[in-house]
């Protein structure tokens, strides 16, 4: 089903360009150029994240992130995302990922300063494509009161890998390409090392860990990141985690 930003947005370009309530009159190139049968709508810039375009990103095993500070001298982050289930689209402008246990939180701190953020997801198998997500981002922390509600958009595993915030992002701009040089490869399992990894860290013990890191607290370039002491995963079960 379309979503309503994408028909409101049809619905206006039909009537600036006839005037009425009829449809446009098709009108066919001198010299059509033929395109790749296996992926005929390449180059398209989307309204939202609905039909072919959501089961494409849904059925990916990683995605990319990338962002960047705002000072022309600092680092540029780009992190791989690839656990089942971290995901969520939330609306047609709205999607949502994970933020897991890691050595750094490069991504939260420039998201705290400037708010941008592209996100990335290549098909591996299939027709090529690639489809891009250019849009601000927000990181979402426990204590947030929204922290809860956007939480019941994932699965119900999430404290295992060691739950540090939710990251919301809001597309401002939607893209595919054709994605043509991405090698085949194919998918075998999600990594069980991470959860083995943070299972048996409380809320107290993982905030420890994080506050041993050089670059969580503080990013590469010396901007705010992850905020500690964290807080408590509300709801979070830790008492019956093997050994």
């Amino acid at each position: 089903m379309q979503c309503s930003v994408c028909f409101v947005k049809a619905t206006d370009e039909h009537r600036s360009r006839t005037g009425t309530g009829r449809p446009a009159p098709e009108r066919k190139p001198l010299h059509p150029r033929p395109r790749p049968a296996d992926n005929p709508r390449m180059g398209q810039t989307y309204a939202c994240i609905d039909g072919r375009l959501r089961t494409f990103i849904e059925e990916q095993r990683i995605f990319f992130t990338a962002t960047a500070p705002l000072d022309g001298d600092g680092t540029v982050n780009l992190s791989p995302k690839g656990i089942s289930g971290s995901f969520a689209v939330i609306d047609g402008r709205t999607v949502a990922y994970l933020d897991f246990a890691g050595s750094n939180a490069e991504t939260i701190a420039h998201l705290r300063e400037n708010g941008r953020i592209t996100l990335m997801w290549c098909a591996f198998q299939g027709p090529p494509n690639i489809v891009r997500v250019h849009g601000h981002g927000e990181a979402v922390f426990r204590d947030d009161p929204r922290f809860a509600g956007l939480l019941q958009h994932f699965g119900p595993d999430h404290s295992r890998h060691g739950l540090r915030a939710i990251i919301v992002v809001t597309a401002e701009l939607i893209r595919d390409t054709c994605g043509f040089a991405v090698p085949h490869m194919a998918y075998e399992n999600d990594r069980t090392l991470h959860a083995r990894r943070f299972e048996r860290e409380d809320d107290s013990s993982l905030s420890a860990y994080f506050e041993k890191k050089e670059h969580v607290a503080t990013s590469i370039d010396g901007l705010p990141g992850l905020p500690l002491p964290l807080p408590p995963l509300a709801g979070a079960d830790h008492g019956n985690r093997p050994e």
